[in-house]
C-alpha cells in the first residue's frame, strides 16, 4: 500500500464510480480497478461492494477511509511546508457559513487579496455541520461555524459574536401570535445548520407545531420567502437589516438562551498553517470587535417596529 493507492481509493469512495475517480485523477478506469484490486488482495478484504451503478463503500472500507485522508493530507502538508518561504502564496481553501461570508468576510478578503496578492482564496460555504466534516476530512484547511465546537481532531477559536432574531412577516406581531398559524411553515438552510437548529428547539420550547420546513441555499431566498408570507425564520441581525429597513419583514429579539451565538474558526488540530492561512487569520482577528448596527432605528426589547413613511 502506497499514497497512490489511497488516493485512487479515497477518490473511488467519494465518487461511487471507477470511471468518474478515473476522470478526476486523469487517468483510465482500468488503472483505476487494478489498483483498487491489488489493494484489496493485499489487505485481504473487499473495500468496495460493485453493482450495476458504480459502487459502494465496504465496511472495512468505511473504517479506513478517514486514515486515507489523514495520510493524503500529511503529504500535502509536507510538501506545503517544503516549499513554504514564509511569503503566504498559493490557494488558501477555506469554509464559511452562508451568513458569515455575506457579513464579515467580505471587508476580510478585500484587505487580504489586497495584502497578499500572490494567494487565491477560495471559499466554499455550507451548514456547521458539512464544514465540520469538511475539515475534519482534510477538504479545507479552515472554516467558519458557529460554536462551540467538541471534537477531537479539531481546536477552534472565537472571532465574531451574533445575535440572532426571529423573522416573520410584518402581519406577525411577535412569537405568540405563530400558534393561530395552521401549517405554520420554517424558511431555512438544509439540515446540518445550527440556526435551523435554534429555530426548532425555540418554537419546541413554546409549544409550537410546524410543517415540513422549506430549503433554500441563500439568504435572499430565504428573506424572499418570508417577505411573501411563506413562512418565518432564524438570522443574525446584521442580514435582515436591509429587508427590515425597506419593510419587508418584522424582526423579533429573543431571549440570550436562544439569540447568543459565537461564530469559530476550526481547523484540524495535527493540520499545517501555512503562510497563508497564518496572514489570513491575522486580518481577520482585528476585525473581532465588530458588529453590525442598526444605525439610526434601535430594536426594542422584543419586537423592532417597521419603519414608517
Amino acid at each position: 500500500m502506497d499514497a497512490t493507492d489511497l488516493k485512487v481509493f479515497e477518490a473511488v469512495a467519494r465518487h461511487g464510480s471507477m470511471n468518474r475517480a478515473a476522470a478526476e485523477l486523469n487517468t483510465v478506469q482500468s488503472n483505476v480497478t487494478a489498483r483498487v484490486r491489488a489493494l484489496e488482495l493485499e489487505l485481504g478484504i473487499l473495500l468496495f461492494q460493485r453493482h450495476a451503478r458504480g459502487v459502494k463503500v465496504t465496511p472495512a472500507g468505511r473504517r479506513m477511509l478517514p486514515f486515507s485522508a489523514r495520510i493524503s493530507k500529511l503529504l500535502n502538508d509536507a510538501k506545503s511546508a517544503a516549499r513554504d518561504d514564509g511569503i503566504p502564496s498559493g490557494v488558501l481553501e477555506v469554509g464559511t457559513l452562508e451568513t458569515t461570508a455575506a457579513l464579515r468576510l467580505p471587508s476580510v478578503l478585500a484587505s487580504f487579496t489586497k495584502a497578499y496578492p500572490k494567494v487565491r482564496p477560495v471559499v466554499t460555504t455550507g451548514t456547521t455541520c458539512s464544514l465540520i466534516e469538511d475539515v475534519v476530512e482534510c477538504r479545507l484547511e479552515g472554516a467558519f461555524v458557529a460554536g462551540p465546537v467538541d471534537h477531537p481532531d479539531l481546536q477552534q477559536e472565537g472571532l465574531f459574536r451574533e445575535e440572532l432574531v426571529l423573522v416573520t412577516p410584518r402581519s406577525i406581531r411577535g412569537i405568540e401570535d405563530l400558534s393561530s398559524i395552521n401549517e405554520l411553515k420554517t424558511i431555512v438552510f438544509r439540515v446540518g445548520c445550527s440556526y435551523r437548529a435554534k429555530l426548532e428547539s425555540l418554537l419546541s420550547n413554546v409549544g409550537i407545531l410546524v410543517a415540513q420546513p422549506l430549503e433554500f441555499g441563500s439568504i435572499e431566498a430565504i428573506l424572499g420567502c418570508v417577505a411573501a408570507g411563506v413562512g418565518i425564520t432564524l438570522l443574525p441581525k446584521g442580514v435582515v437589516v436591509q429587508a427590515w429597513r425597506d419593510g419587508q419583514v418584522a424582526v423579533h429579539e429573543l431571549e440570550p438562551e436562544f439569540a447568543e451565538v459565537e461564530t469559530v474558526f476550526i481547523r484540524r488540530t495535527d493540520g499545517y498553517v501555512s503562510s497563508a492561512l497564518s496572514a489570513f487569520l491575522q486580518i481577520v482577528r482585528p476585525a473581532t470587535g465588530l458588529h453590525v448596527a442598526v444605525a439610526e432605528r434601535p430594536y426594542s426589547a422584543k419586537v423592532v417596529p417597521m419603519p414608517q413613511g
